[in-house]
C-alpha cells in the first residue's frame, strides 16, 4: 500500500513564506497547484506544502525525522538558517526547531550523534 502524505503549514504572506521554505529545504518547490500554494516533495510520497490562510498561520507543528541529522542541519546553516531550538532526549535523539516568519515550528529529528 501506497500513503501520500501532504503536511500543511499555513501562512499570511506567499512570498515570504515560499522564499524561507525555498531557503529551508534548499530547493524550489516541486509544484505549485495555484496562487496560494506552494508543494515540496520531501521524499517519496511525503510532501510539505505552504498555504495563504492568514488566520490560522503560525500554528503548525510538523517534525521530520531524517537519517541525515548533522549533514540536514549544517545544509540548512550554509543557507543561512539557524535553529531556534535544539533539544536533545534521554534516550540521545536530537531535535532541531526551525520557525518560519510566521512563527509554524518545523522540526528535523535525528538519532544520537
Amino acid at each position: 500500500m501506497t500513503v501520500d502524505l501532504f503536511a500543511g503549514i499555513p501562512v499570511r504572506d506567499y512570498h515570504a513564506a515560499a522564499a524561507w521554505y525555498e531557503q529551508l529545504l534548499g530547493t524550489p518547490p516541486a509544484f505549485l497547484p495555484n496562487d496560494v500554494e506552494a508543494v515540496w516533495e520531501l521524499a517519496d510520497h511525503r510532501f510539505v506544502y505552504i498555504e495563504v490562510r492568514p488566520e490560522h498561520a503560525g500554528h503548525a507543528l510538523h517534525t521530520v525525522f531524517v537519517d541525515d541529522f548533522d549533514a540536514r542541519l549544517a545544509g540548512i546553516a550554509e543557507r543561512g538558517l539557524e535553529p531556534a531550538e535544539r533539544e536533545t532526549y534521554a534516550n540521545g535523539v536530537r531535535k532541531a526547531i526551525y520557525r518560519d516568519p510566521d512563527g509554524n515550528e518545523i522540526g528535523f529529528g535525528g538519532g544520537p550523534a
